[in-house]
This record gives C-alpha cells, sequence and structure tokens, in this order.
C-alpha cells in the first residue's frame, strides 16, 4: 500500500522539479533554493505570506507547529492535506502563489537590498557603526561609494590614525572575499585612490 506521503511526492511534480531536505522533523520541499512546502508522514503543509497567509488561514489551513522536547516552534506554513484529498484544482492554485512568495522572499533575501553592512564579508557590527557614523547608511551606498572612498569617510569622521586594513576590510567586503586574499596590484590601486 502506498503512502499519502509519495501522492504529495508525485502532485508535487506537476510544478517542477524540486529538492528535498529533512527539515522541521519533515521534508523541505525546495525549487530554485526557495522552500515552498513541508511534508510529513500525514500531511502537506505550504509556505504562506503575503496575502496567501490571510486565504489559507479563510480555509481553515492550520499552520504547522515543530514540537522539539520541550519547545513548539510553529512556523508560517499551512496545511493544505484536505485540499489536496478534497480540491486539487484549489490546491494546485495555492502551490503556485506558494511557489512564486517563496521564491520572491528568496530573491530579495539574496539581494543587496536586504543584506546589512555587517552581513558583507569582513564586516561586523562595529564596523557597521563606525561606516554609518561616517555617512554611509546601508550596502548599496557601500558599493556606490568604493572601498577608497568609505576609507576616506571614516578616517575623517574618527581621525587619520585609523588602521590602513581597514581599507582592505571594505575593499574585501565589497569583492565578496576575505581581506587577506586581495591582490597587490588591488591594493596598490586602493592606495593611489586614499592619496588621489
Amino acid at each position: 500500500m502506498r503512502s499519502i506521503k509519495a501522492d504529495f511526492f508525485n502532485f508535487l511534480r506537476e510544478f517542477g522539479s524540486y529538492d528535498k531536505r529533512s527539515m522541521f522533523g519533515g521534508t523541505g520541499i525546495f525549487i530554485n533554493n526557495a522552500m515552498y512546502a513541508i511534508l510529513t508522514d500525514q500531511s502537506m503543509f505550504l509556505r504562506g505570506g503575503e496575502a496567501l497567509d490571510q486565504q489559507l488561514t479563510s480555509l481553515n489551513c492550520n499552520k504547522f507547529k515543530h514540537i522539539k522536547r520541550s519547545t513548539t516552534a510553529v512556523v508560517n506554513y499551512y496545511d493544505v492535506t484536505e485540499l489536496f484529498l478534497h480540491n486539487k484544482e484549489l490546491c494546485s492554485e495555492l502551490i503556485k502563489v506558494s511557489i512564486e512568495v517563496s521564491q520572491k522572499e528568496k530573491a530579495y533575501k539574496s539581494s543587496v537590498q536586504s543584506k546589512r553592512l555587517r552581513d558583507l564579508p569582513n564586516m561586523r557590527l562595529t564596523l557597521e557603526r563606525m561606516v554609518k557614523k561616517a555617512g554611509v547608511p546601508d550596502v548599496n551606498s557601500f558599493i556606490t561609494l568604493g572601498a577608497a572612498e568609505v576609507y576616506r569617510k571614516v578616517r575623517h569622521s574618527h581621525g587619520k590614525d585609523i588602521d590602513l586594513k581597514l581599507l582592505w576590510m571594505f575593499a574585501g567586503a565589497i569583492d565578496g572575499c576575505h581581506w587577506s586574499l586581495l591582490k597587490d596590484d588591488r591594493k596598490q590601486g586602493l592606495l593611489r585612490a586614499i592619496d588621489g
């Protein structure tokens, strides 16, 4: 006898190829690294978000509860098992919206707009505060200004005797690498830029 979980997997193939990973005591279903469903042995849960939360709640879909030892985590996934069993057409529409929402949220979280300065390589909270105090409010400004200009602004606001290593750290943050991996010609160009 086939399990309902196998039916869930087969049904979800209609929406594109997916990856699965163990998540919250069940199986997370991902398209393009964005998770949109959790499957357990008996239930299918869809990721909410935007107007989908209200629609799923109005359809009496309960949120997923992950019970782990002494704690319970309620996550933004809704039980759509009854819809799967009795209204596949509506279930299909909800899955399409859930995939769209999850991919949109994933794209935003991966974008420059959602990143904090401290999330960049080489950066940490103290450097983020230092850079903000120097007048560089966000990642976009940081990247647009470039390492040399950010360093100049920090040097102006915090005094001339700041460590040159900060310049390398800022450049690495923009280049997406650890500052110690910067090539010598890149460092020389940065030194010319702060002197110019």
